[in-house]
């Protein structure tokens, strides 16, 4: 996958994509690192939908909403940092939501400002190195691979 910067065009056609794709709901997800490169995944609760993955910082997109918009509003209300930039965007993928809709999640490279994360959805949270970051799902690893490669 090559990364994409993020255009207000991209982010049209990825909304439009969807739509035709027939997807039921949208999600963005968040990689965010530290000075060190290490990423940030959070823990989910163990008797929340997939409970006891470790995970982007993500969440659904509200109607009306942008990727954009909803992405800051996610990462601010699950971890408590705000994000100052939006990078490139990292690629998708699709999966089935606890209620069984067809949802999507777009991931973008996210900077933030603050340096403690507060959480408010999940248990724990991780600054991931590399071997860390083999936690998360075979999808999350994928688009962190792809960071990697935009990032070198």
């Amino acid at each position: 996958m090559i990364t994409s910067p993020t255009t207000p065009e991209l982010l049209n056609d990825l909304v439009r994509a969807g739509e035709r794709d027939g997807i039921e709901k949208t999600v963005v997800g968040a990689v965010i690192t530290d000075s060190d490169g290490k990423v940030l995944l959070l823990h989910r609760q163990a008797d929340d939908y997939l409970g006891g993955l470790w995970e982007l910082p993500s969440g659904g997109v509200d109607p009306g909403e942008s990727l954009v918009a909803a992405l800051r509003r996610e990462v601010v209300e699950e971890t408590g940092l705000v994000v100052t930039a939006v990078g490139d965007y990292l690629g998708h993928f699709d999966y089935r939501s606890g209620s069984g809709r067809k949802t999507r999640q777009h991931n973008f490279a996210a900077t933030v400002t603050g340096e403690v994360v507060v959480l408010t959805e999940h248990d724990a949270h991780l600054w991931a190195d590399e071997e860390q970051q083999s936690r998360v799902s075979s999808a999350v690893r994928a688009i962190l691979d792809t960071w990697r490669q935009q990032a070198s």
